[in-house]
């Protein structure tokens, strides 16, 4: 459980950096403001900016992927999903006191006839004497 926190954590810092590295970052390359001195083709130059955060937005992809993975095999090892246990007691009696009442008798079974599923005889079919255009 310990190794499960643990990448938890860890996936929750990468996910953060990915989120900042994306932010950072111009729709055309760049870098939000980084850069403006220096020699053009150096690491602080608007492009050396730009590869550095295309580099690190891969390689914090490619760690989220890879955490996410481990995660879910570490979840599948732990909770070992053997045997499904359901969680329904089949065993227990059906409470036959009226709650609103108080009243402890037990409710007879409603009859078939009151019963709305129960099929309703041929004289009382409000359809039986209807014809077919």
């Amino acid at each position: 459980m310990s190794l499960f926190l643990f990448l938890t954590v860890v996936q929750a810092l990468v996910a953060a950096a990915l989120v900042g590295v994306i932010l950072v970052q111009r729709s055309e390359g760049g870098g939000l403001g980084i850069g403006g001195g220096g020699s053009p083709g150096g690491l602080m130059s608007a492009r050396g900016a730009a590869d550095f955060l295309t580099r690190a937005t891969r390689w914090l992809a490619i760690a989220f992927v890879v955490l996410s993975i481990a995660l879910a095999a570490v979840a599948v090892e732990t909770t070992g999903g053997d045997a499904i246990t359901s969680t329904l007691d089949r065993k227990v009696a059906p409470d036959t006191a009226d709650r609103l009442t108080g009243d402890t008798t037990a409710t007879p079974a409603p009859s078939d006839a009151a019963s709305p599923a129960a099929a309703p005889a041929a004289g009382d079919d409000p359809l039986a004497g209807a014809t077919k255009e």
